[in-house]
């Protein structure tokens, strides 16, 4: 991974903990949201995991910003 690659996967890192922290969702919560909305076999720990490596799906990134109904997003919000 690139210097700029790690610097945009901790931006997105800190975007979802942020955003999960202003919703007030644990990270039990969203792996159970998650679940809820198709993404099958997420856990608290596999959250965890990824939240802490900063690298992670696009899919999954989507499937976050849709359980936490975050709408009319804009790239200079991150």
């Amino acid at each position: 991974m690139t210097e700029r690659e790690k610097e945009w996967a901790d931006k997105m890192r800190r975007f979802i903990k942020a955003e999960l922290k202003r919703a007030g969702v644990t990270y039990a919560e969203l792996a159970q949201r998650l679940n809820e909305h198709g993404l099958e076999g997420e856990t608290e720990a596999s959250v965890n995991s990824k939240l802490v490596r900063g690298t992670f799906s696009a899919t999954f990134l989507m499937a976050v910003l849709a359980v936490l109904e975050l709408e009319g997003l804009t790239l200079a919000a991150l």
